[in-house]
């Protein structure tokens, strides 16, 4: 196995047991994230298709409520005590939601319910996750080992979207949470292998990270202008699936293959060239590159308002997001504090994240039925916050090589052992 992942990705001596731990974590939970997902979008139409900006805005208020609540929490308890509970509490929710759709006969509300939640689900779970990999793994072993690590999420992503299509028709798509639930407790006893370490901090002592510091600023808007990218597509996806397909399991079954499509090209994209693109061109350069990508997407869109571009084009961002753009927000945070680390990347991770999805769909709302734009006009809106995106990116980049060169050791130094220092693994 040890020589196998040095053919994949460029290893240091003792480094294996970390990463395939970490990859192991992350490709369980992302597995039964990725089999819920089909499952939400599909409810998401069954709830009605006018009510998505409004989940949106409930995803981010309940984010909102909950934030305080895990500031207090990361506070108080270990590491080794509290990320496990974080897990159980979402494998009991999984189940409760199950006996609840079976209990009920209308759907309409448990299926409103249903889509917020797994919203919080996915960003509470995978920033947890990562807050811990930015805290246990050095700047410069994110630039080798972050891409490879993603691409745990994006085995995972083939894995649940490929359980998905194939049992949504047979056994029904509510019929997959249980299922789900399993893999997360799974991923919950890899974790517990992972974890090592705690950090303190106060209940709101992330918004004054973020706030006083200028790069988590950037951060935070970067996060939000992705999000109001993403959410564009994301809404008129829906809107053309709503004509296209007239039942809740065929859906399941489409948004599965997409996923799956999606997650394989991602994979394809972590494990065979993240770390020598970033190597080769750096941070600064990948970070642009998606935005970049996205201006072209979304005018190509505007051009030709078809189901088909549509789907390629949005298909494409999320190939590019999991390869490129999230192992570069997460080796952003390798040049903050440990407390930073762990207390403002969640924030940003969730308050940021949830807040640019309800402001974004609340201006689709208005832009296509207030206004009354049609698909061309999005993609030109969508082609014209990319570009607002791309300059984010850049400035951001030159900021994080800035500190980079601060922390880099003096030369003539010998370098630290990676392995022996605080912010590394003890394996």
């Amino acid at each position: 196995m040890k020589e196998l992942l040095r053919r994949l990705v460029v290893l240091e001596p003792g480094e294996a047991p970390a990463v395939l731990g970490s990859l192991a974590t992350l490709l369980c939970t992302f597995s039964s994230y990725t089999m819920l997902r089909p499952v939400r979008d599909a409810l998401g139409v069954t709830s009605g298709l006018e009510k998505i900006p409004y989940l949106f805005w409930g995803v981010f208020l309940v984010m909102l409520l909950l934030q305080p609540v895990y500031g207090w929490l990361t506070s108080r308890y270990a590491r080794s005590v509290f990320l496990p509970w974080v897990y159980g509490f979402f494998i009991a929710n999984l189940l409760l939601f199950w006996v609840w759709f079976h209990a009920q006969a209308d759907h309409t509300w448990i299926a409103r319910t249903y889509f917020v939640w797994v919203s919080v689900f996915n960003l509470f779970v995978v920033a947890t996750f990562w807050s811990l990999m930015a805290d246990v793994f050095s700047r410069e072993q994110a630039g080798r080992l972050f891409g490879f690590i993603w691409a745990g999420a994006s085995a995972g992503g083939l894995i649940g979207p490929f359980v998905a299509r194939e049992l949504a028709l047979p056994i029904g798509a509510i019929n997959l949470l249980p299922i789900s639930a399993g893999l997360l407790f799974v991923a919950l006893l890899l974790m517990m292998q992972v974890i090592r370490r705690q950090v303190g901090g106060g209940v709101l002592g992330a918004f004054a990270q973020v706030g006083r510091s200028p790069y988590l600023i950037g951060i935070a808007v970067f996060v939000f202008f992705m999000t109001w990218v993403s959410t564009f597509f994301y809404l008129e996806q829906q809107s053309f699936v709503a004509k296209v397909f007239h039942s809740a399991d065929e859906r399941a079954r489409f948004f599965a293959t997409i996923d799956f499509a999606v997650q394989g090209g991602a994979l394809l994209l972590q494990v065979l060239l993240f770390s020598r693109l970033f190597k080769w061109f750096g941070m600064r350069s990948l970070l642009m590159a998606v935005p970049l990508l996205m201006v072209g997407a979304y005018t190509l869109y505007a051009l030709v308002p078809t189901f088909m571009v549509l789907n390629w084009a949005y298909g494409l961002r999320r190939v590019a997001d999991y390869g490129i753009t999230r192992p570069c927000r997460d080796s952003l945070f390798t040049v903050v504090s440990r407390e930073e680390k762990y207390q403002a990347k969640s924030l940003i991770d969730t308050f940021a994240y949830r807040g640019g999805d309800a402001i974004s769909g609340s201006l689709y709302k208005g832009f296509t039925a207030g206004l009354g734009a049609g698909h061309s006009a999005v993609g030109w809106l969508g082609a014209a916050v990319s570009a607002l995106w791309t300059l984010l990116a850049f400035g951001l980049g030159s900021g994080f090589q800035q500190r980079a060169e601060r922390a880099a050791p003096p030369t003539g130094h010998p370098a630290e052992s990676r392995l022996g220092r605080t912010e590394s693994v003890r394996l």
